[in-house]
């Protein structure tokens, strides 16, 4: 009797257990987005990897599912992160956790915003939509990206044409749900895919601060299909369950506003020169960044959050 109750469980177990699986694909590591688009063939090689999972249940080898790529931000990837993947496992759609951070065995960016960039991480992404487009158990045609702060930008700045089309003709994100993305770039050229952009982002934010996002979503709507939502007294990360603090490393971008060249340069404020090199970009930050940031939780804006998550990638991916 045990031996059967012990065989049952295994057969259950399997059954429905999530079907995972690593991916290891070629990038590369380009500091400045004008790397990307001026000079993407010389960049230096770089393999990077992440993990695949299918939904909750039975995994249906027959069956093409729709991807959410996940892109981890400065602090690399976080309990409320996870949190969204395993929602979007359980509603039916397979994810892709990218380990951009982990590849070059770098834990967090805090502090310095130079080990890793908005660039990187971009071409990190598309690679990965590269390799899984080829998956037979994904739908190339419902591929989103989703990204919390330096992985709202790569979310939000995947869909800015000049960079997408240096590095692939062939594909496009379905959908880009960005959170907290740093919006204080003014953009020479305002082109970006026609694919539905929604960014979400705290009132209070004074990392990544809303204001400015109300401007770059005024400016580019033109050309694109982009949506903004603030939640009311909220900070930086305020999906999260933490409690607000105080990180008196992080910097503080209230003060900034840097134009983007159509080359893909940001340009600092006052010398407009190309911050395209890890010490052009120290420089640069010197005129407007101060230290001292808040992150941490909101209940009701969480709670929200995760449901318009719900219906964005729904709509996005599934009606469509």
């Amino acid at each position: 009797m045990r031996l059967f109750i012990i065989i049952f469980l295994l057969i259950f177990y399997n059954a429905n257990a999530q079907k995972t699986e690593k991916i290891v694909f070629k990038s590369a590591n380009p500091f400045a987005l004008s790397d990307i688009i001026t000079d993407l063939e010389n960049q230096q090689e770089q393999e990077v990897f992440g993990k695949i999972t299918f939904p909750n249940y039975s995994f249906d080898e027959k069956k093409k599912y729709p991807l959410i790529i996940g892109v981890a931000g400065s602090l690399g990837w976080r309990k409320h992160h996870y949190e969204y993947m395993k929602m979007y496992q359980e509603i039916g759609f397979a994810t892709f956790e990218l380990n951009s951070f982990q590849s070059r065995n770098i834990t967090s960016t805090v502090g310095s915003q130079v080990e890793i960039t908005t660039a990187t991480m971009i071409l990190d992404a598309y690679k990965a939509f590269e390799k899984l487009a080829k998956h037979p158990n994904i739908d190339e045609e419902k591929v989103s990206i989703t990204g919390w702060s330096l992985g709202g930008a790569v979310t939000l700045f995947s869909a800015w044409k000049p960079v997408k089309d240096a590095i692939t003709s062939d594909l496009k994100f379905a959908s880009h749900l960005a959170f907290y993305p740093p919006c204080f770039f003014d953009p020479e050229n305002t082109e970006f895919t026609d694919s539905p952009i929604h960014i979400l982002i705290g009132e209070l934010d004074n990392w990544t601060p809303a204001y400015p996002c109300r401007n770059f979503v005024n400016k580019i709507s033109n050309n694109s299909n982009v949506d903004l939502t603030i939640y009311t007294n909220s900070h930086h990360s305020f999906d999260s369950e933490e409690t607000v603090t105080f990180n008196e490393k992080g910097y503080s971008f209230k003060n900034c506003l840097f134009k983007l060249s159509k080359e893909g340069d940001v340009l600092m404020n006052y010398l407009h020169l190309p911050m395209s090199s890890p010490i052009m970009q120290k420089i640069g930050f010197l005129f407007c960044v101060k230290r001292g940031v808040n992150l941490g939780g909101n209940p009701e804006s969480r709670k929200r959050a995760f449901e318009f998550s719900k219906y964005f990638m729904k709509k996005t991916l599934l009606d469509n």
